[in-house]
């Protein structure tokens, strides 16, 4: 009952005309954000930070607007699937496999309406799981200590690559980073000066929204710079929509399983979009076994992974609310955002800035309609978008970078340390080592440092208390099991994903 109170108290922070307002654009521009392949929603997100916060907005509709522009791009990555074969992100790979079919059989619009209605239903079913799950979670979250938090950051740290992940070591090697990163400044329970080298400017330590808009959108502009920077794309003609009721009535057992099985791959540590893609679009394939015609232009291979990875977004959400740990990229992008507003993500999140929390969980489920509304009648628009050279498009994306960093603190060090941080990720990137773990190693370091000083404080020096109780024996299990199943079932899983593309 207090769930559906807090709901309808969200539904009013939501339902003001600027927060719907906001909801709109950004569904609109996440669209068109995910439609760019390469660009995806994390970069899409990382790019607008500084937008949100040079406009001064609040707390709630900040985090509406990118939680607007998070849906929509996980929304728009199947447009460029479906049209050019190139997927806008790595979750948007499997609907490649029946929606380009689809698009060449005459069928384009079909396919882009299927996406969007898929899609639409696994982003209903993940944010109806969230609003069940998360409260649930939170109060469980009140148990813990400060070793049990501890422990819960390694888990983080340890599960980050995921199961797909290539090369864990590189994932270590960049938290570790990132936590290095994160001890510049002055220590606030010593005042020692860490790493400032007499800057003045650093005595503050950096600022993680420098490194996120350097290492994301910097780094994916010099990345398109280098490899887009001609002329706009030929694509498959949309042609009319010849959908029928039937074929949507059909294709409703796949969304349902599809979405579950999304949802589960979203909550949990180390799973993420693309295994929940992956997993649903296999699934479909063993369900309807010779039956099926998968990977010649089925529509229910365009469902299935279509439903996965959009109710694998709202999944994230559920750790990064109630534990403050981001289950994916883009999560931790958010929980960035989330932080330097000075809100502690994290159970007491729910109680201390309840309007926040269910004003973005009401602004998820509003901001599906408002995507289905957009994507079946306005797929034509985005599509005459993806079509515009990105010599146009990357100048206004980077300005808007450059514009927002300045606003944010009027310090021209800050856009100089800007570009370094996006030079270094255009680094990163060419050696394949992933940015999404020096961020969060930013972001939960000094989290880390602070529980494992009060455990120390609160069992006068003994490291024993790290994984004395029971659920730190349980957290660090799954911890060394994060760290253990890239080698033994990542090589697997990859291989599948490879026959998969190759079968098509």
């Amino acid at each position: 009952m207090d769930t559906l109170n807090y709901l309808i108290d969200g539904f009013g922070v939501a339902l003001t005309p600027m927060n719907l307002s906001l909801a709109l654009m950004g569904a609109f521009m996440g669209t068109l954000i995910g439609a760019l392949p390469g660009l995806g929603p994390a970069n899409g997100v990382a790019i607008l930070i500084p937008l949100a916060f040079s406009l001064g907005m609040p707390a709630d509709s900040a985090l509406i607007l990118l939680t607007s522009v998070y849906a929509g791009a996980m929304y728009g990555g199947r447009i460029s699937s479906i049209l050019l074969n190139i997927p806008g992100d790595e979750p948007a790979m499997m609907t490649c496999l029946d929606g380009y079919p689809m698009a060449t059989k005459g069928r384009a619009s079909d396919a882009l309406a299927i996406s969007a209605i898929a899609s639409f239903m696994g982003g209903l079913i993940g944010t109806i799981g969230l609003i069940l799950l998360a409260p649930i979670l939170a109060k469980f979250a009140l148990t813990f200590g400060p070793a049990e938090y501890f422990a819960l950051f390694v888990l983080a740290f340890a599960t980050l690559g995921g199961i797909t992940g290539k090369n864990p070591i590189k994932t270590i090697l960049a938290a570790t980073l990132g936590i290095m990163i994160s001890t510049v400044g002055i220590d606030i329970s010593t005042g020692t000066q860490r790493y400032t080298f007499g800057v003045l400017e650093l005595y503050e330590g950096i600022d993680f929204i420098l490194a996120i808009v350097g290492l994301f959108a910097i780094s994916e502009l010099l990345i398109f710079l280098e490899e887009h920077a001609t002329s706009g794309r030929k694509m498959i003609k949309v042609g009319k929509l010849s959908l029928t009721l039937k074929e949507l009535l059909w294709i409703l057992p796949t969304t349902l399983r599809g979405s579950i099985l999304g949802f589960i791959s979203g909550v949990l540590p180390g799973a993420g979009a693309s295994l929940g893609s992956f997993i649903s679009y296999t699934l479909e394939k063993q369900v309807t076994g010779k039956k099926g015609d998968f990977g010649n232009g089925d529509s229910r291979g365009v469902a299935a992974p279509e439903a996965g990875n959009n109710a694998a977004s709202s999944g994230a959400l559920v750790p990064m609310l109630t534990l403050g740990v981001p289950g994916s990229g883009t999560t931790a992008v958010l929980l960035a955002m989330l932080i330097s507003m000075n809100i502690t993500p994290g159970p007491l999140m729910f109680t201390q800035n309840a309007d926040v929390v269910w004003g973005v969980i009401a602004a998820l489920l509003i901001g599906n309609f408002i995507l289905l509304l957009l994507n079946i009648p306005l797929v034509g628009v985005f599509v005459r978008l993806l079509s515009v050279p990105q010599m146009y498009l990357m100048p206004s994306v980077m300005m808007v970078a450059f514009v927002g960093i300045y606003s944010i603190s009027h310090s021209t060090f800050d856009l100089y340390f800007m570009i370094v941080f996006g030079i270094a990720g255009y680094i990163f990137r060419k050696i394949e080592i992933p940015l999404v773990p020096i961020i969060l190693g930013m972001l939960l370091g000094p989290e880390m440092e602070k529980n494992l000083g009060h455990a120390m404080i609160l069992s006068d020096g003994q490291w024993s208390i790290l994984w004395q109780s029971g659920l730190c024996k349980i957290l660090w299990a799954i911890a060394m099991l994060g760290l253990l199943l890239p080698y033994l079932v990542g090589p697997i899983f990859r291989k599948r994903i490879r026959a998969a593309v190759a079968e098509n």
